[in-house]
């Protein structure tokens, strides 16, 4: 550490606690270009950056002085995403000022308000919170920023990430304008750009060269299991490895419940970190994992960020990430401080190009492989048994009794006792079905499959089937990923699936890959067969469309022309030309039965009863039931001189409405009786309306003087 300008107290509290090198982002915030001015510093997650900041704000709150006096307001603010974070924040600052005299409160979400209120009044120099608290205190009186010398924002992408933008810029509006404001993220992406721009002034940028090699102290593993072995994969890859502290992501809450019962079940010593948990419950949940009553913490994304772990040595990725900066924080959770870690990808057939996008997007070479095996898992537990440190010391106290076992039972059945017990305090591990491994490759272009086998499913259209919901079932039942199958055809009953020659034995002769859905090898390429379709009408210019016209025209019905036809000869002087003839029409087609005529609706008509088109007039029916009368205008006239009242009106078409009149036409006023018993006939009354038409309203009489269907009109004057 020589050549860093740090202050006694804090370098005193360095050396106790074993550092003898500062990482290069500690060092890079110490350089004499980065000394009181603001910075916004972009390194990867493990790198030190807690202690960073610790030593770069001490400028100004130690003022040259080793001891820190009172202070009614405080002197540096830290912004923390989350509540693990900002309590981790807060230890790591403790030990570091705790020569100096520091007093350090916290203000995070799920805390005691009046604890953390009375621990501002008694005064703090450095407050650590979340920024919704640090908000609430505020606002609410009980946090005083008019002093504040120095404002740090840890993991600055997160936080906006989850939406705090607005209450940073309350908190950093609140402060004085000359503070000095410190930014520290992962990434500096355009978001964070743009808040460093509003509340920072001249800041210098700081990349540290590691940033360059993500994670060297990582091993990152990517793992091809099928669907149904995914949490046996889990449970393999703990006892392979049997970590002093594992971690395992899950996207949901509700994921990390349905695993915590599992792994539970199983003898695991787990613990899980999720938001539907209390304040309390989370943190009893890490202290268990540092005392090592716990060994295994399944977690959500946003309740395991920034938080660090003694001894974590293997990372699960149970649920993929949804973007490379998310695997990086996952992975970062181990291999900090020099330590070696583990990263794994538990990645099914459906998940494998995501698995390769995210990989690129972060930089990342991963080893691909299979999930350990039950018999990997084994071995590896008789090397651990053979290379036990209690089987390499001299026996002491426990000689006489090893002497006594030894005596009674024999040194085989002392052996295999030894192992049995071994044996018994682990899960047994898993068996896990074979996987497909397929190594990073750059994308075929489409069309270029290769040789393939056709099979048959028993499901279409009929069955809702989808090649989206078809083709992760099928690269299960074979053990394949997506790359392996081609072209999926939904047909009517039936779907036909392309999958390479080379994978196609995966497959029996017939595979059920759901109950009552069955893939059957075919032979030969199917033929997909499609209805013709009806020739379209031709509407280029070169086809006019009367020549259209007459291709749809049956050929019996007029005379074929020749290709170029003949002029028509000029008419005669005083001649009157002879009309020409016109083509018949074609005919409607004749259905035996109305219900076979194809219709827009099934309710049958009435004018839509078969006729004989080819009859002529003179020979169809004439009688009241099959055809009804056709009324003339001399009908009309000659019913009017007779006196009827309804003027000889035709019948409508409708048997259900009936004219008033219409009764007395055929057989007599009493053939047809009214629609109701309050429905008068005005016709029969001698009544008529204003407009000869019907003018009073059903069920009582018409009282307006022929403005049926309202109340009687008030007579004017």
């Amino acid at each position: 550490m020589t050549g860093h300008d740090i202050a006694a107290p804090l370098a005193a509290a360095l050396a106790a606690k074993g550092y003898a090198n500062l990482t290069p982002v500690q060092q890079a915030v110490l350089a004499p270009e980065a000394a009181g001015r603001d910075v916004l510093v972009s390194a990867q997650t493990g790198s030190g950056k807690t202690v960073a900041f610790g030593l770069a704000m001490a400028p100004e709150l130690l003022l040259d002085s080793d001891r820190l006096s009172y202070a009614p307001a405080p002197l540096a603010l830290v912004i923390a995403p989350t509540r693990e974070l900002a309590l981790q924040v807060a230890r790591e600052l403790t030990w570091l000022y705790a020569e100096a005299g520091a007093q350090i409160a916290t203000c995070v979400g799920g805390m005691d308000y009046r604890t953390e209120r009375r621990a501002l009044e008694r005064g703090a120099h450095i407050v650590v919170g979340t920024p919704g608290r640090l908000r609430d205190h505020i606002e609410r009186g009980g946090l005083d920023l008019s002093g504040l010398r120095a404002a740090v924002l840890d993991e600055a992408d997160e936080m906006l990430d989850l939406g705090f933008r607005e209450d940073l810029e309350f908190i950093l509006e609140s402060a004085p304008e000359d503070r000095r404001t410190l930014m520290f993220s992962a990434t500096v992406a355009k978001p964070i750009a743009e808040l460093a721009k509003d509340f920072q002034k001249d800041a210098l940028r700081i990349q540290t060269a590691g940033e360059a090699r993500q994670h060297v102290d990582i091993e990152y593993r990517a793992l091809s299991v099928t669907t149904r072995d995914r949490e046996h994969a889990i449970f393999n890859l703990l006892r392979f490895y049997e970590a002093r502290t594992a971690i395992v992501f899950c996207k949901t809450r509700a994921n990390v419940s349905h695993l915590l019962a599992r792994m539970g079940n199983r003898g695991f010593q787990v613990v899980a970190l999720s938001g539907e948990l209390s304040q309390q419950e989370r943190t009893h949940a890490l202290q268990a994992l540092r005392d090592g009553r716990a060994r295994v913490c399944i977690a959500t994304d946003v309740a395991a960020r920034g938080i660090d772990l003694p001894g974590l040595e293997l990372v699960i990725h149970a649920d993929l990430p949804t973007n490379s900066e998310t695997l990086l924080h996952r992975s970062g959770r181990t291999g900090r401080a020099g330590s070696k870690g583990v990263s794994a990808l538990i990645v099914t057939p459906a998940d494998y190009k995501k698995a390769q996008r995210l990989l690129q997007g972060a930089k990342i070479v991963a080893d691909w492989g299979k999930a350990p095996s039950a018999d990997e898992v084994r071995a590896r537990d008789d090397a651990r048994l053979v290379e036990h440190p209690a089987l390499m010391t001299e026996p002491g106290d426990e000689a006489a009794l090893a002497d006594d076992l030894l005596s009674r039972f024999g040194p085989q059945q002392v052996a295999a006792a030894f192992i049995r017990l071994w044996r018994e305090g682990r899960s047994a591990p898993e068996e896990i079905g074979e996987a497909q491994v397929i190594a990073p490759s750059a994308p075929r272009e489409r069309g270029e499959f290769g040789p393939s086998v056709w099979f048959k499913l028993s499901v279409g259209h009929t069955g809702r089937a989808e090649a989206r919901w078809l083709l992760p079932k099928v690269c299960e039942a074979g053990n394949i990923t997506k790359d392996g199958i081609g072209a999926i055809r939904v047909r009517e009953n039936e779907t036909f699936v392309q999958i390479a020659t080379a994978l196609a034995s995966r497959f029996d002769s017939v595979t059920e890959i759901e109950p009552g859905i069955t893939l059957r090898r075919i032979e030969g390429e199917p033929v997909f067969d499609r209805p013709e379709r009806a020739p379209r009408r031709d509407t280029s210019p070169a086809s006019p469309r009367p020549q259209a016209r007459a291709k749809a025209r049956p050929a019996l019905l007029e005379e074929p022309r020749s290709e170029a036809p003949a002029a028509r000869p000029a008419p005669e002087a005083g001649v009157e030309p002879a009309p020409r003839p016109r083509a018949l029409k074609p005919q409607p087609v004749e259905w035996p039965h109305a219900q076979d005529k194809p219709r827009s609706f099934d309710k049958p008509r009435a004018f839509d009863k078969p006729r004989d088109v080819a009859a002529p007039e003179a020979a169809r029916p004439e009688t009241t039931e099959e055809r009804k009368p056709r009324w003339k205008a001399s009908d009309r006239a000659a019913a009017k001189a007779a006196g009827k009242s309804d003027g000889g009106k035709p019948a409508p078409r409708s048997a259900g409405s009936k004219s008033h009149g219409a009764a007395s036409r055929f057989e007599g006023a009493d053939a047809r009786p009214a629609r109701s018993a309050g429905f008068k006939s005005h016709a029969a009354e001698g009544k008529t309306g204003k407009f000869g038409k019907f003018s009073g309203k059903p069920g009582r009489p018409d009282g307006d003087g022929g403005k049926g269907f309202g109340k009687p009109r008030r007579p004017k004057g």
